[in-house]
C-alpha cells in the first residue's frame, strides 16, 4: 500500500463527486461513463477532435473550475503549469494560422473544447478513472481499491512550441524535453551514436500515435494523420488531412526505409543505457524527469527512483532520428521494459512538439486491473446513462 497513492485516490473521489454532482441530465450522458467501457475507456487523442466527455466550454464557471481542479489534482504543479500553458497556445494558435482552421467545425483551435470524462463511480468500492484531454493535453489517472494504480498514456505537445514573450526569453513549455534530449545526444562519442542514431530523417509524428497498446507483433509504424481522430475525415476536409500528410513527408525527405528504421517493437532499438558513463546516464535521468514528474510529486518520486541506479536503468534504451540541430526536424525515444517516453518536432518546421509517457504493463490500468478481477474483485462498475 502506498500512502500517497491512497491520499490522491481519495482527494481525486472527492473532487469527481464534486463535480458530477453539479451536472445536469445532459452534461451527465456526456461526462460519466461506464468503467467497463474498455473500449472508450482506452481511447485517447492529441488531436483538436472530440475527445469524449463534457467540454469546458459546455460547463458553467464553477464546472469549469472543478474540471481544472481536478485535473490539476492529477498533475504535479510543473504538470499543471504546463497543462494550462498548452491550452492557451490554442489561441496563439489560432493566430499564427490566420483564424481561418475549422476542422469542421465553428472554431478549429478552441480552449473551450478540452473534455472531461469519469469513468465508473468515484464513490464506489469498484475501480473507476477519470480522463481530460483536448488538442494537445492527454492525462488520465486509474484508481483500483482506493489506490492511484496508472497515470499513462501521459501526453503533452505544444505548437507553436517556441513563441515570443516581452523581453528576451521565448514561451517554450516542452523545452526541458527538447534541450535534454539534445544534450543528451550531442554527449554520446561517435560508437555511442552509431547505435543511438535510428535513421538521418525523422517521422513527422510518434510512432505508437495514439493506440490504445504499442509495439506488438511486427510493431508499429506512425500513423496517418487521419487516424488520430475521432471518426474520418471525408470531402474536401478528408483531402485535406491527406494533403497536410504528404507535404510533411515530402517536406522531410522521408522514404518507407526512413520509417521502417523507427519502426516501434517491443524490443527496444538504439543505445543501451548500459553503455552510458556516469554522466551520460544523470543526463538521461534528467530527461525522464521531464516526462515523469508530470504527475504528482509522491507518484513522481516512485517512478523516478526505478530508474535511480540498477538494473531498471540498465533496462532502457535510447534512440534518436533526424537532425541534432535547433530548428531542425528531430525525434527520439527512451525505451525499457515498463517505460516509453517519445517525442517528435518535425511540423510546422520544426516548430511543433508532441511529447508522451506511457506503460506498456501499466496503460489504462494494465496488468493491475487484470490482477483485481482474477482475484474475483469486481464491485459497482459505475454505470450511467449515456
Amino acid at each position: 500500500m502506498n500512502p500517497a497513492r491512497r491520499s490522491l485516490a481519495g482527494r481525486m473521489a472527492e473532487l469527481a463527486v464534486a463535480f458530477a454532482e453539479t451536472l445536469d441530465e445532459v452534461q451527465r450522458g456526456l461526462a460519466l461513463w461506464p468503467f467497463d467501457d474498455a473500449a472508450e475507456r482506452q481511447r485517447w487523442y492529441y488531436t483538436p477532435t472530440d475527445h469524449g466527455g463534457l467540454p469546458l466550454a459546455a460547463m458553467r464557471p464553477r464546472q469549469q473550475q472543478l474540471a481544472h481542479q481536478l485535473l490539476s489534482t492529477g498533475m504535479s504543479e510543473a504538470g499543471y503549469v504546463t497543462a494550462s500553458t498548452i491550452i492557451g497556445l490554442d489561441n496563439v494558435l489560432d493566430r499564427v494560422e490566420g483564424y481561418v482552421a475549422t476542422w469542421g467545425r465553428e472554431r478549429g483551435r478552441d480552449p473551450g473544447l478540452y473534455y472531461l470524462r469519469i469513468f465508473g463511480d468515484p464513490g464506489g468500492d469498484g475501480p473507476w478513472g477519470w480522463r481530460f484531454g483536448g488538442h494537445h493535453v492527454s492525462v488520465q489517472h486509474v484508481v483500483v481499491d482506493g489506490e492511484v494504480v496508472a497515470s499513462t498514456p501521459c501526453f503533452l505537445g505544444a505548437d507553436p512550441a517556441s513563441s515570443p514573450l516581452l523581453g528576451p526569453h521565448l514561451l517554450r513549455p516542452l523545452a526541458g524535453a527538447e534541450d535534454l534530449g539534445r544534450e543528451l545526444v550531442r554527449s554520446l562519442d561517435d560508437g555511442q551514436l552509431a547505435q543511438a542514431l535510428l535513421t538521418s530523417v525523422a517521422p513527422v509524428d510518434l510512432v505508437s500515435a495514439n493506440r490504445p497498446s504499442f509495439g506488438e507483433g511486427e510493431g508499429d509504424l506512425p500513423l496517418p494523420l487521419g487516424d488520430v481522430w475521432r471518426g474520418h475525415f471525408t470531402g474536401d476536409l478528408g483531402a485535406r488531412v491527406d494533403a497536410i500528410q504528404r507535404q510533411a513527408e515530402a517536406a522531410a525527405g522521408l522514404t518507407a526505409e526512413h520509417l521502417e528504421r523507427v519502426r516501434l517493437t517491443s524490443r527496444p532499438k538504439g543505445l543501451p543505457a548500459s553503455s552510458l558513463d556516469v554522466s551520460q546516464q544523470e543526463q538521461l535521468r534528467a530527461l525522464l524527469d521531464t516526462y515523469v514528474r508530470r504527475i504528482p510529486d509522491g507518484l513522481a518520486d516512485e517512478e523516478a527512483a526505478k530508474y535511480a541506479v540498477g538494473a531498471e536503468l540498465s533496462s532502457l534504451y535510447f534512440a534518436w532520428a533526424g537532425s541534432l540541430e535547433p530548428g531542425e526536424g528531430h525525434y527520439y525515444r527512451v525505451q525499457g521494459p515498463e517505460l516509453l517516453a517519445e517525442y517528435d518536432n518535425t511540423q510546422r518546421g520544426a516548430n511543433h512538439v508532441h511529447t508522451v509517457w506511457r506503460n506498456p504493463r501499466l496503460d489504462f490500468g494494465g496488468d493491475v486491473l487484470r490482477r483485481h478481477y482474477e482475484q474475483g474483485h469486481h464491485g459497482r462498475s459505475g454505470h450511467h446513462d449515456h
